[in-house]
């Protein structure tokens, strides 16, 4: 068994890039370094929307990597930098990495908005964006 994890964020401006890089960065060397961990995958896609897929050996490990820093740091930086925010997760009973399409059909069915203080329309209607 494995746990899915797939976050897509959306910068609201490219001056917050530089930021949001570093702590991308130093997260995802935390979460591959985090006990449970079984891989972290990135990708970017139209605009300034930036997405993760990690894969956790169970919960404990999520437990583990989410509230410790960097990553703490970064969820602060959040609501201020993006204007769209979604995650999801899931247990699948193979540890074979999703496709991104996989990955996006999940979040679309599933996603749990994270509030920001600047959203965008589709994210104040509610919607999740999946490209």
């Amino acid at each position: 068994m494995a746990i899915i994890s797939v976050t897509r964020l959306r910068l609201r401006s490219l001056r917050f890039f530089p930021g949001f890089l570093w702590y991308t960065r130093r997260s995802i060397r935390q979460a591959k370094r985090t006990p449970g961990n079984l891989g972290v995958r990135v990708r970017k896609t139209k605009g300034l929307a930036f997405w993760t897929l990690a894969m956790w050996r169970d919960n404990q490990a999520i437990r583990t990597f989410v509230p410790a820093s960097p990553h703490r740091e970064a969820m602060q930086k959040l609501p201020h930098w993006c204007d769209e925010a979604v995650f999801a997760d899931w247990e699948q009973d193979t540890a074979d990495w999703p496709s991104w399409e996989t990955a996006s059909e999940r979040l679309a069915a599933t996603g749990r908005l994270v509030p920001v203080l600047h959203p965008s329309e589709q994210h104040r209607a509610g919607k999740i964006e999946t490209s």
